[in-house]
């Protein structure tokens, strides 16, 4: 048996890094995000761990990848303004490579998928962001922090050779090769640019072009196991819900609305939401004659369920910017119109 609390979703987020072995944050406070900061300041030093507050987001950053290339499982935490959020975390890249984005919407799963983006992290070699809302990350919940090894936890492969032979991005070793930590005699350079297998900047177009590739393909090539996703009485749905974060709350509530008054609504969930559930998204749109679209902005995600679904049943979106969640009632009324 676990540990039970109250928490709210950000101190939730931060169990769930310490569950999984983080031993550094560096962060900037910013509202709504600061209890991440606050509770790791207090956590951390209790587990052997370092808190650094930066002088800016920018900071933190290259603070955090520091603390990874030295070891260390690194967190940062900060927010925005809440309505291009989304794609920003997909297409805010230096470059063309894809991005692994998780929208926990429950307290108890902030905990969990915070686990779950650090074995992500470790088996992939990327950053990986958690991206929930203000609402369910002051929320507080009952949750169950599970005794250590109940839920997996990973860490980075290490290089087998002698440091004279290591080539950090050596991809004979496979799309994701072994990972040395800095101090402890392999030395190997790092930059933003694209580079060779011993991470000095190149400018040949073919190891270019091929290194763009390995890239996309370590997460593209993994999707079965990255993309998490929660079906609600989608088995017989005439009409689908596409919704993540607390919109997915209210869809799911919607739902036992619209059940209730004899409407078959079902509800797809996605945890992951880049990679976009391109399958499930396909495979609903098939069977449905409808899919709504709860959205915390003016319509972005709607775009991806429309590419996927190929025009084979109608998408309608609910929009709302006013600092408001989107309501259950509101959702139901929508379903009632596309069924």
């Amino acid at each position: 048996m676990g540990m039970i609390k109250l928490l709210q979703g950000n101190e939730a987020c931060s169990e769930g890094a310490l569950y999984a072995g983080c031993s550094f944050f560096a962060g900037y406070p910013i509202t709504p995000s600061t209890e991440v900061a606050e509770y790791l300041a207090r956590r951390l030093p209790q587990n052997g761990g370092v808190f650094l507050q930066m002088e800016d987001e920018i900071a933190a950053m290259a603070a955090v990848i520091g603390g990874s290339l030295a070891g260390c499982k690194s967190l940062t935490a900060t927010s925005g303004p809440g309505q291009s959020d989304i794609m920003q975390c997909r297409w805010g890249t230096h470059g063309d490579h894809p991005v692994i984005c998780l929208t926990p919407a429950y307290v108890q799963e902030i905990f969990s998928e915070t686990v779950r983006a650090f074995n992500l992290s470790e088996k992939y070699r990327t950053p990986v962001i958690i991206a929930f809302d203000e609402i369910v990350g002051h929320m507080r919940e009952r949750i169950e922090i599970p005794d250590k090894g109940v839920l997996p936890v990973v860490n980075r492969v290490k290089p087998t050779c002698p440091p004279s032979e290591y080539l950090p991005y050596d991809d004979s070793k496979g799309d994701v090769p072994p990972m040395a930590n800095f101090f402890e005699g392999y030395r190997y350079h790092v930059t933003g640019l694209n580079h060779g297998t011993d991470g000095f900047p190149v400018n040949a177009s073919p190891r270019i072009h091929t290194d763009e590739l390995r890239l996309m393909r370590k997460v593209e090539a993994n999707k079965a196991e990255i993309i998490k996703y929660e079906e609600y009485m989608l088995a017989d749905a005439d009409v689908g819900i596409f919704a993540y974060g607390v919109s997915g709350r209210s869809a799911k509530t919607a739902v036992e609305m619209a059940r209730a008054e004899g409407i078959k609504a079902g509800l797809l969930r996605p945890l992951t939401i880049w990679p976009f559930p391109e399958e499930q998204v396909a495979n609903l749109s098939k069977r449905v004659k409808g899919i709504v679209v709860p959205e915390l902005s003016l319509g972005q995600i709607i775009f991806e369920v429309d590419r996927c679904s190929k025009g084979r049943c109608g998408i309608e979106g609910i929009y709302r910017v006013d600092g408001d969640p989107i309501t259950p009632a509101q959702i139901l009324a929508k379903v009632k119109e596309v069924r």
